[in-house]
């Protein structure tokens, strides 16, 4: 579905397509307010960025040792929005690589996906210690 036979803009509408409907997920352009803003052509999962293109490839946010493996395996680069300072967990797929968009995206929304809580009791709140100079109520 998000083969390389097509255009990339094509093959991100797909990508969006198989994913809009999954809990959590929302899509830039559907946003309202953010037009011609940074994230209007991402994928977000919990309000937060995991997939977008940019200037025609898939960007993705996966942990730090997986972007290495795959800029080692010459699948990508890491992402460098301003020229000057790569990002470390971000990585622009190369144009030609052989990976599957759709796979290589839903890695990058477990990653960025809010974490469930564990089962735990919420903390109590801690009372400020008593302040000496005033008298106790």
């Amino acid at each position: 579905m998000t083969g390389p036979g097509l255009a990339a803009e094509e093959r991100f509408d797909l990508l969006v397509g198989e994913l809009i409907d999954r809990p959590g997920v929302s899509y830039g352009k559907d946003e309202p307010g953010t037009a011609n803003r940074f994230g209007s052509n991402a994928l977000k999962v919990g309000g937060k960025i995991f997939a977008m293109l940019v200037r025609g490839s898939l960007v993705v946010k996966l942990p730090r040792g997986r972007v290495d493996e795959l800029v080692d395996a010459g699948e990508g680069v890491r992402f460098d929005p301003r020229g000057g300072r790569p990002m470390t967990e971000w990585l622009v797929l190369d144009p030609s690589a052989k990976l599957s968009w759709l796979p290589l995206a839903a890695e990058a929304m477990q990653f960025v996906a809010p974490k469930a809580k564990s089962g735990a009791a919420p903390k109590a709140k801690s009372k400020p210690a008593p302040n000496p100079k005033r008298p106790a109520p």
